[in-house]
């Protein structure tokens, strides 16, 4: 059978699953069933995609990175190498707790950077930027930079991941792309 993406003959592809045109699947990676993988991902080196997993179109998914199923990642999601998701929030190896999977969603454009855990049942907004290391245990606003352990938001990001600084009147210029936002209600917007 004839495919039109490309998987390492160290990967393991169990079927049935979905994987759209040009994705590369690396050395020692594992995607199990039922998953649905978009056009022109990147996975890297050993990484596991749990059964279930959706991922859209362009989702990088660095080295060491495991995606368990209830994780849904929207197109251009980057997940950073060993950065961590999480899918029940009471793990006992001895309760089977499969029917209390959360669901955590990545909207699209979002970074988590790398070692960054996410705990399960949360929502990363929009071009959200996770730095390295976060701990991220409740939802992120789309736009918003966070940090820490536990996350912190210290300031909001363009489209493009540039720290956005915000004049009298509310609004931010993108030094990378002249892209203005304006900040309403607590939320940034992408002005037109």
């Amino acid at each position: 059978m004839e495919t039109n993406y490309f998987v390492h003959s160290t990967a393991v592809i169990d079927e049935p699953c979905s994987i759209g045109e040009g994705t590369k699947i690396w050395h020692f990676t594992h995607v199990m069933s039922d998953c649905e993988i978009g056009k022109n991902c990147n996975i890297g080196q050993n990484v596991m995609i749990a059964p279930k997993v959706v991922l859209g179109n362009n989702v990088k998914v660095q080295n060491n990175v495991s995606v368990y199923s209830g994780v849904m990642c929207e197109d251009d999601v980057f997940l950073g190498p060993s950065m961590v998701f999480t899918n029940v929030l009471n793990p006992r190896s001895f309760v089977n707790r499969k029917s209390e999977f959360k669901q955590t969603i990545v909207r699209k454009g979002a970074t988590i950077g790398a070692n960054a855990t996410i705990v399960c049942g949360i929502e990363i907004g929009e071009y959200a930027l996770i730095g390295a290391g976060t701990v991220v245990t409740k939802n992120v606003k789309p736009y918003a930079l966070v940090v820490g352990n536990p996350a912190k938001q210290i300031g909001w990001v363009s489209e493009n991941g540039q720290k956005l600084v915000f004049d009298a009147t509310n609004c931010a210029v993108c030094p990378e792309t002249k892209q203005i936002y304006e900040l309403q209600g607590g939320q940034v917007v992408k002005k037109q």
